[in-house]
């Protein structure tokens, strides 16, 4: 009867083991998930804010210089906006599409709106893309 009992003690302790490293590998998997996709975000925002310092960057300054005079007249011309790009426009509407309908669809309603958002977004930019391609 003490063997049955130090075999189940042991079963139970080597269970409980094993149970701590699959939660272990699953916290893992879980923190490197999360980690691709706030990149996959970042990438986003910064192709949205290089799209709007292009836009900032048009701006020209103009010297004319007169003969006969030693002054000299500054002209700056802007160049007007033109507003942002189907890749932008896509990547937008994708990621906002994407992040409501992972919303609605999964049980977690915040990591289905990430991973929605990461996916529409990319999605949508590159479908602006092929529009922009199209237009030029």
């Amino acid at each position: 009867m003490k063997a049955l009992y130090v075999v189940a003690l042991s079963l139970f302790i080597i269970s409980c083991q094993n149970q701590g490293k699959k939660d272990l590998e699953a916290a893992k998997k879980a923190t490197i998930d999360s980690m691709e996709v706030a990149m996959e975000k970042q990438k986003v925002i910064d192709s949205m804010q290089m799209e709007m310092t292009k836009v900032e960057m048009q701006k020209e300054t103009i010297i004319v210089n007169q003969p006969g005079t030693n002054t000299s007249t500054t002209t700056t011309t802007t160049v007007k906006k033109k507003g942002w790009s189907s890749t932008a426009k896509g990547a937008v509407i994708g990621a906002g599409v994407g992040a409501a309908t992972g919303a609605i669809i999964s049980k977690k309603k915040v990591q289905g709106a990430i991973i929605g958002g990461v996916a529409g977004a990319g999605i949508g930019a590159g479908t602006g893309a092929i529009i922009d391609g199209s237009q030029k």
